[in-house]
């Protein structure tokens, strides 16, 4: 099972590869260039007017995919969570890249707006986990496997929401978001793999292989953008697949490159408006956050700082499989 689910993965890869051209080509049709924000790093204005919304092109083969190889079997109905909230999220995604286009009029989603969205979703996905699904496990290393009862439909909510936010938050960098969570999904593959739930793998497997396609367009100088079409859905899809193994206790340490992206934003707002309040003047942690902006104001180059955290992002997720295998059965 677990190479029809590398076959699969494959697949995927060449699928993205034969829709990206023509999704570029859509996006550049419909004048799809992303706006670059006057406060980001000076070195990003070149990037204006690339087309955004790219999470299209690991979406779709996600979707096909996953339809073809996973619904078939009526025991296999579980992966409907992974799959519609990817799709729900890829659309919300969609509607806040609206805002972020050059030329265009309207406005993206409020962050007030947005964040409400988020928690709704993220809260029916708690309910869904505990209630449907019958998934209110926590696994921790050592120690072996607790039931939380409904406390976990709100641990569930927490886990979603904020895993979608510091995936969102990490994606400046070509490359950077996803390549970071091709191999935090593929960490929690290799574990469901171990759990032998063999549609989770198939799954994850077939998200790796979608993300390593879009890769190929999206490499330094990127050709399109993820957006938040590919962010929001990707940050999502990995929180799911991690609370549907019962690790998603290890999901700071297999998705340590987003909590250092988060942590980063958080002290930076948080440290200028306590010292604002204190003396008037704000004053920053960072040169600029998040995290990847400070290294690229550093001086290091944007090949530089996506290769260190990918490397970063691989040692996370290796060491998480190993406290993975360390829970009693």
């Amino acid at each position: 099972m677990t190479t029809f689910s590398l076959g699969t993965a494959g697949i995927a890869f060449a699928l993205a590869l034969a829709i990206g051209p023509l999704i570029i080509r859509w996006l550049e049709r419909r004048n799809a260039g992303k706006s670059i924000s006057d406060e980001g790093p000076q070195t990003h204005r070149v990037k204006a007017g690339t087309p955004t919304m790219g999470g299209l092109i690991f979406l779709i083969p996600i979707a096909v995919l996953t339809i073809a190889t996973n619904l078939v079997e009526g025991d296999r109905w579980s992966i409907l969570l992974p799959l519609v909230g990817a799709a729900a999220l890829g659309v919300l995604g969609y509607a806040d890249d609206l805002g972020t286009l050059i030329g265009r009029m309207q406005a993206g989603l409020t962050w007030k707006l947005k964040f409400a969205l988020l928690a709704l979703f993220s809260t029916a996905v708690g309910l869904v986990l505990y209630f449907a699904l019958d998934v209110q496990s926590l696994n921790v290393p050592w120690l072996g496997q607790f039931s939380l009862g409904p406390a976990y439909i709100v641990i569930a909510a927490l886990t979603v929401f904020a895993t979608i936010i510091s995936v969102a938050i990490s994606d400046g960098l070509d490359t950077l978001c996803g390549g970071t969570g091709a191999i935090a999904i593929a960490a929690f593959g290799v574990i469901a793999a171990g759990q032998e739930q063999d549609f989770l793998v198939r799954f994850a497997f077939t998200c790796v292989g979608a993300l390593l396609g879009f890769l190929w367009f999206n490499a330094h100088p990127a050709r399109i953008f993820m957006g938040d079409t590919g962010a929001l859905a990707l940050g999502g899809t990995l929180a799911i697949v991690a609370l549907m193994t019962g690790h998603w206790l290890l999901l700071p340490v297999i998705g340590i490159v987003f909590v250092l992206e988060a942590a980063s934003d958080i002290a930076q707002v948080g440290w200028f408006k306590w010292t604002r309040r204190r003396t008037g003047e704000g004053r920053r942690v960072l040169r600029m956050a998040p995290l990847h902006n400070h290294f690229e104001m550093s001086g290091w180059s944007e090949p530089q700082i996506v290769t260190r955290f990918w490397l970063i992002g691989m040692a996370g997720g290796i060491l998480g499989i190993a406290l993975a295998l360390q829970v009693p059965k």
